[in-house]
């Protein structure tokens, strides 16, 4: 059974919405690390605000903060609804302007999920594509028609040193390509490439 698809953003997005005159503002964007994840939420945190509750996801590590408001009413709510989308490397801080009514409860969590899930649910998003980090060697007859097909199969070429012998390449390559990668490697050198894992579990969204 294959995984479910995750996505992150194209670019940060925002959205606003009125709840009983308290006023919610959404803000999300992609980050690589907690470290981006935590400037971010820094840096759209508004001090004047009545709470700035945010959540963020990066593969295996997330956290979320209430803020100020009753646990489990807001972060939470906003960390599910990141992986309900199947979003990932995704932070999201939804800033709350008090407006007197209190909406109790299940409100908090209705208007803090409710808001997250409709920023991210109208934010352009893209696919995380899995990559594995490969190299190896080729003469340079064969390096022209290496680069040539490799950027034909969606892989990148991270780099390229040039030595006496010939050119050693050093590529990223769509975990369910690597095969095809490998095959066509094989065959372009007659079989004379080493071709060595340098990097597993990379992953980056499709057009970056």
């Amino acid at each position: 059974m294959s995984a479910p698809e995750r996505f992150m953003l194209q670019a940060p997005a925002m959205l606003e919405r009125e709840i009983k005159k308290s006023i919610f503002l959404a803000q999300a964007a992609p980050v690589a690390t907690p470290q981006e994840a935590m400037a971010f939420i820094a840096a759209v945190s508004d001090p004047d605000a009545t709470h700035n509750c945010w959540a963020y996801l990066i593969g295996q590590t997330y956290r979320s903060d209430d803020a100020g408001e009753p646990g489990g009413t807001a972060g939470r709510p906003i960390l599910q609804v990141i992986e309900g989308q199947g979003f990932d490397r995704t932070v999201v801080v939804v800033t709350r302007w008090f407006g007197g009514t209190k909406l109790g409860a299940g409100g908090l969590v209705r208007a803090y999920g409710g808001t997250a899930a409709e920023c991210l649910r109208l934010a352009p998003r893209q696919p995380i594509v899995e990559m594995v980090a490969l190299t190896f060697g080729c003469g340079f007859s064969e390096h022209a028609l290496l680069r040539a097909r490799l950027e034909s199969m969606d892989c990148q070429i991270s780099g390229e040193e040039f030595g006496a012998a010939g050119v050693t390449l050093h590529i990223t390559v769509p975990v369910v390509r690597e095969a095809e990668v490998r095959a066509r490697i094989t065959d372009i050198t007659r079989g004379q490439a080493t071709i060595r894992v340098v990097e597993e579990d990379a992953s980056q969204g499709v057009g970056e």
